[in-house]
Order: C-alpha cells, then sequence, then structure tokens
C-alpha cells in the first residue's frame, strides 16, 4: 500500500496542463480577425489614404466640398460595384455589367424621348432590359453549365453591339430629356448640407449597399448565396437549389445595372450608348477586388466593395489635387489590385 500511495503522491505533484497546438501569435490573430471581418483591410487602406492626402494638401483636402465630391464620382460604380458583388461570392464574374447598365440607359432614353412615352413606363422599360440580360447569364451560367467568364465575356460583345446597333450610336441630349422626361434625370437633384453636397444617387447608392449588406447577413438566401461561392456541390446537398440561387443573383446583377443607368443619366444629364467603351466593368471588378471580395467565391462583405470605391476615389481625387500625371492612378490602382488579391490568399489560409 505504501508503495502505491508514493505513486499517487508522485501523480499529485505532475504538471497537468494539456497539450495546446494553436498558434497564439500576434500575427495569427491578425489572421483570424481580418478572416471574420472582411471589410477591415480596405476599411483601413480608406483612412490611410485620407489621412495621407489629408496631410499632402492640408484644410483644402479634408473640405466637405472635397469629399462629397468624391462621393458623387462613385455612385455609379458602387452600385455596379454592389452588382459585381453578388456576382463574385458566387464564384463567378460578369464582365458585361459595364454594357447592360448602358443599354438599360439607352432603351430608358429611348422609350421616353424617341417614343414618347411615360417616363415610368421608359424607366421600366430599362430595368426589363437590365433583368433580362442578367437572366440570360444566369440561365447560360446555372442551366447550361458554362464558366461565367466566358459566358459574360459573350454576352458583354452582344450587348454592346445591341447597345450600338439599336441606338445608331445617336446621343439623347440633356434638353431632350429635360424637356420630354425629367424624371430620368431624378438622380442628378443635390442636397446641401452646409458646404457639403449630396445628389439622390450618392444616396441611393448607399442604401443599395446597405440593404443588400442586410440581405447577405441576415437572410437565408444571402446564406445560400455565400454557401453557393464557397462549395457548391457540398450546398446541393444540403438541400440549396444552386442553380435557382445562380439564375436569381445574376438576374438581380442585371437589375441593380438598371439602376444603376438611371443613376448615370442623373450625373451625366445626357445618354450616350459610347458609355460603352468606358471600362465600367473592369471598375466594378476593381472595387470590388480592392473591397476584400474573394475571387474564389463564398468569402466578403459588400461594405468593403463601397470602401473599395471610394479607396479609388479618394487615390484618384487625391493625385490630380497634386497634380500628379494621371497614370500614377492606373498605377496605384494596380498595385491595390494585386495586394488585395495576395492577402486574400493569405487570410485564406485560415480556413484551410
Amino acid at each position: 500500500m505504501t508503495s502505491v500511495q508514493e505513486f499517487e503522491k508522485t501523480l499529485d505533484q505532475s504538471d497537468k496542463t494539456v497539450a495546446s497546438f494553436e498558434d497564439r501569435s500576434l500575427l495569427r490573430r491578425v489572421q483570424h480577425f481580418l478572416h471574420s471581418t472582411p471589410a477591415a483591410v480596405p476599411a483601413i487602406v480608406l483612412v490611410v489614404s485620407i489621412i495621407v492626402f489629408g496631410v499632402l494638401k492640408g484644410e483644402r483636402f479634408f473640405t466637405a466640398g472635397t469629399l462629397t465630391l468624391i462621393l458623387q464620382q462613385i455612385a455609379v460604380v458602387g452600385i455596379l460595384g454592389a452588382a459585381q458583388t453578388l456576382v463574385i461570392l458566387t464564384a463567378g464574374i460578369d464582365l458585361s455589367i459595364g454594357v447592360i447598365m448602358v443599354i438599360s440607359a439607352v432603351v430608358m432614353g429611348n422609350c421616353a424621348v424617341t417614343y414618347g412615352m411615360p417616363a415610368p413606363l421608359a424607366v421600366l422599360a430599362g430595368f426589363v432590359t437590365g433583368t433580362l440580360f442578367g437572366l440570360l447569364n444566369g440561365f447560360l451560367v446555372s442551366r447550361m453549365k458554362l464558366p461565367p467568364f466566358i459566358v459574360t465575356l459573350g454576352t458583354w460583345n452582344i450587348v454592346m453591339a445591341a447597345n450600338f446597333i439599336y441606338s445608331a450610336n445617336a446621343t439623347i441630349r440633356r434638353a431632350d430629356i429635360e424637356t420630354a422626361a425629367p424624371l430620368l434625370g431624378f438622380f442628378g437633384i443635390s442636397l446641401k448640407l452646409g458646404s457639403a453636397v449630396l445628389t439622390l444617387g450618392v444616396i441611393m447608392m448607399v442604401l443599395v449597399v446597405l440593404v443588400l449588406w442586410y440581405a447577405l447577413n441576415h437572410t437565408a438566401w444571402g446564406r445560400h448565396v455565400y454557401a453557393v461561392g464557397d462549395d457548391p456541390e457540398a450546398a446541393e446537398l444540403s438541400g440549396i437549389r444552386v442553380k435557382k440561387v445562380l439564375l436569381g443573383v445574376y438576374g438581380l446583377a442585371g437589375a441593380i445595372a438598371a439602376l444603376a443607368a438611371w443613376v448615370s443619366i442623373g450625373r451625366n444629364g445626357s445618354i450616350s450608348p459610347s458609355w460603352a467603351v468606358t471600362d465600367y466593368n473592369l471598375q466594378a471588378i476593381t472595387a470590388a477586388v480592392i473591397g476584400g471580395i474573394s475571387l474564389f467565391g463564398g468569402r466578403g462583405s459588400i461594405l468593403g466593395t463601397l470602401f473599395g470605391a471610394l479607396i479609388v476615389g479618394v487615390v484618384s481625387m487625391g493625385l490630380n489635387m497634386l497634380g500628379a500625371d494621371p497614370q500614377w492612378k492606373v498605377l496605384l490602382t494596380g498595385v491595390l489590385i494585386i495586394s488585395a488579391v495576395g492577402i486574400d490568399q493569405w487570410i485564406r489560409k485560415v480556413a484551410g
């Protein structure tokens, strides 16, 4: 018995701590934080950008007029970026989103000015156009199982050609819009708050992002979107109707592009089919990628897309105020895109 008691005493004095294999280093904690908070990186970059240009230009940059002008300049791209975000979250991409916006604007303008339709019906026609092209993309991706890149590359060319053929490349002037259908310029209405000037287009951009943020984070539909982007096979096995989700996402993206068309009419005053050659597609993708939306799908916050659009807007405005060569904006945008993808790859190692 004595030997047993001595043995028990030895056990009582032994180290009882359990081995832990969890990496608790600061770097690992940062990695986990960024993985759980996708909008953190673009938010930090945005704040740093504002501080840097604020220091370089002082009070001139920090005026309410300058900051609200940046918001006005990114309103259209911010809305298109929100549409692009939905598609990218499903591990897809929509290269046609910009030209869908343009042809929707052209349809709105022609229905109201050329055909004399009531303005509300003209706007509705534009939304139907955008939604139908979005549904076409969704059908080809979800039902025909074609790669999103190839599908939207093809519809990009089809819609661009249809835009120029339908419009005969004729611009609809501001004066004609104001006379026949002032409703088309609704989102160009400005609201003054002291020295700050906000347009209804800016307010709509913020509302679109907030509504989609809520839908993606607090509804079953939003959880399905993330699940499809993360692993479509697993989502299918769990009972999610993957094809229906994809079709709905592309259709909604087309409808949001039509909304961006209406906002762009208010922003520009006129409607020009030549907007189709503007790189709206790349600007929307850039906003999403810089905003931390993973190109592999299933990860990211739509708030990050708004921050991404703001980053590009702040950098552009700051460089303009410094009198820098415009190519510096292109260069810095490229650096930001590559950095964002690199950070995303590093963050994704947490999940792996």
